[in-house]
C-alpha cells in the first residue's frame, strides 16, 4: 500500500496493527488496519466473475450520500460514500474477470467528510493498480 495515501486515513495514536488477509491474494482477501484498537480501516478484494456496478441497486445500503466517482485513472466504475469506496475493475483473469474493492474509513481520521471522501479517492486511485499488478492482472 501507498503510505503516503494511507496515511491521512489514519487516526493519531500509539500502536498500529494489520488484522487480516495480506492485502492481495489470489482468491481476493479483507485487511483491516486498527490504530489504538480502533477500526481506522478496512479493505476488502473479491474476485467476481462479471462486472458489479458500485452504482446499482444491489449495493445502495452499503452507502450514506453514495456518489458515483468522476472518471476513473484506470478502466472501472466507482461509487463513494461518506466513509466508503467501492470500485469495480477488470481483472482479466479466468478465476477474476473483474475485482470488487471495497473500503470503509472511520470517522477518527477527520471529521470533515469532504476532506474524508477526498482521501479515500486518493488512496483507491493509487492502490487499484498495485493491487491488479500484485494479482497479475491481464486487463
Amino acid at each position: 500500500m501507498g503510505d503516503k495515501e494511507l496515511t491521512p486515513l489514519l487516526p493519531h495514536g500509539e500502536k498500529v496493527e494489520v488484522v487480516g488477509d495480506a492485502i492481495v491474494t489470489n482468491d481476493g482477501s479483507i485487511c483491516a488496519i486498527n490504530v489504538d484498537d480502533y477500526r481506522a480501516v478496512s479493505l476488502s478484494i473479491e474476485q467476481a466473475e462479471k462486472f458489479y456496478d458500485p452504482m446499482g441497486k444491489i449495493g445502495s445500503f452499503r452507502f450514506t450520500n453514495r456518489k458515483k466517482m468522476a472518471p476513473l485513472p484506470f478502466e472501472g466504475s466507482g461509487a463513494m460514500g461518506d466513509r466508503n469506496v467501492m470500485i469495480s475493475t477488470p481483472c482479466g483473469l479466468p478465476e477474476a474477470d473483474h475485482l470488487i474493492v471495497f473500503l470503509v474509513a472511520g470517522e477518527k481520521a477527520t471529521k470533515d467528510v469532504n476532506e474524508r471522501r477526498s482521501d479515500m479517492e486518493e488512496f483507491m486511485v493509487d492502490f487499484i493498480p498495485r493491487a491488479k499488478k500484485a494479482m497479475a492482472c491481464s486487463a
